[in-house]
């Protein structure tokens, strides 16, 4: 699972580089390439993939439209408030995902995932606490996205043991494409943007999203919302070696409170784990 959101992270690096593709092409291209993406791998796994869309049942198609919903909005969240803004309200999704877990799995959550989450939403707020600005309407498209992940989460979790839920990104990607190609058009990108945007929608977008859909199969939905913040604490560090974004100081101190309580809460459950072998 920790792959994931390293791999999550490396979005605005890239898009950093992109020369003239606007937002809703970029969501179009990054959506399509990670359709394609997931395509070929369910061939790979010579299994069928619309067969494979139907075999999930709603569920499938619940988790593909949630899917659609994050690839989406976060781009147009960028476009109508600061990237600060749109992380610190994403960074709720831990705590979010632990009480619909609570709530829909009943699932009994140690005092140590609740303080980490606590702890490490407060560590992201002060990461960003210097370059905040009042853009409610983008904060508003930002919550969007921890909404729709942990409701994700917590479907995938309730699914997992019965349901392949891999085709569920495919078809977010589909949906995306769809949603937002009226806006995408006409398009402007360059030979340069298509190569950054298909490792986007490969390497940042359609493997990432199956690794995640594979750790819900035994990891609490809670933990993987936890591990799914290295992404904001990383994010900043890839646009300062490769943009030149150097970081601030309450970036690097909020940054270390995450990874504190992300650590922690992964050797908290350690020793349980180490019991039952």
């Amino acid at each position: 699972m920790v792959a994931a959101p390293v791999l999550w992270s490396t979005a605005g690096v890239v898009t950093r580089h992109v020369e003239r593709a606007g937002a809703f092409e970029q969501v179009f291209w990054r959506s399509l390439f990670a359709f394609v993406f997931v395509f070929a791998a369910l061939l790979f796994q010579k299994s069928n993939p619309w067969r494979a869309v139907r075999a999930a049942g709603w569920p499938g198609i619940a988790s593909g439209m949630l899917w659609a919903v994050m690839f989406t909005a976060f781009m147009v969240a960028l476009s109508m408030t600061t990237t600060a803004n749109a992380l610190v309200v994403m960074s709720i999704c831990p705590l979010l995902t632990a009480v619909l877990a609570r709530a829909f799995l009943r699932d009994a959550l140690p005092l140590r995932t609740w303080i980490a989450a606590g702890a490490a939403t407060v560590g992201i707020a002060w990461m960003f606490s210097f370059s905040l600005e009042k853009h409610f309407a983008g904060m508003a498209v930002a919550a969007l996205i921890p909404v729709a992940a942990a409701t994700n989460l917590v479907l995938l979790r309730a699914s997992a043991a019965r349901l392949d839920l891999l085709p569920a990104v495919m078809l977010g990607g589909a949906i995306s494409c769809l949603a937002v190609l009226p806006f995408a058009l006409p398009f402007s990108l360059s030979q340069r943007d298509l190569l950054l945007l298909a490792f986007l929608g490969f390497f940042q977008l359609g493997l990432p999203c199956m690794l995640l859909i594979i750790a819900s199969r035994t990891l609490p939905a809670p933990e993987i919302a936890l591990l799914g913040l290295l992404e904001v604490v990383l994010g900043p560090i890839w646009a300062w070696l490769g943009a030149g974004e150097a970081p601030a100081a309450a970036t690097l101190a909020g940054g270390g409170v995450v990874l504190a309580a992300l650590a922690l809460n992964e050797l908290g459950a350690l020793r349980p784990r180490a019991r039952s072998t």
